[in-house]
């Protein structure tokens, strides 16, 4: 068993896969976690928080800006491929009067150049 744990360690840990999905809004991806789900159910169109609820799902970052690209337009009704109806409109826009207005953090993160000593 000790020799399991040595070879185990010799090859080194993989990291956690991360999902990644894609703002429909602003198209950059990100991870899962820090996006919005909104899905389509039998009973309308409803924001998800779990991430885990039955249906046609879309996902968006959590601030007012790409909130009012998808609201403004059809893009939400072509992700989900149905109709956003006037109540469910104004449910979502009751929603995004809720968040940030900006995004607060990139997802990517920002390194700085390596220096390299040539000599």
């Amino acid at each position: 068993m000790a020799q399991s744990q040595q070879r185990g360690q010799q090859r080194g840990v993989k990291p956690k896969h991360v999902p990644q999905r894609t703002c429909i809004a602003c198209r950059k991806v990100a991870g899962k976690r820090s996006l919005l789900r909104i899905v389509r159910t039998e009973q309308g169109i409803e924001i998800d928080p779990t991430g885990k609820k039955a249906g046609r799902g879309a996902y968006l970052h959590p601030n007012q800006t790409c909130w009012q690209a998808i609201l403004a337009g059809n893009r939400l009704g072509q992700a989900l491929r149905t109709a956003v109806s006037p109540e469910n409109r104004r449910l979502l826009q009751a929603f995004m009067a809720t968040l940030p207005v900006h995004e607060a953090v990139d997802d990517e993160p920002t390194a700085e150049p390596l220096a390299v000593d040539m000599q």
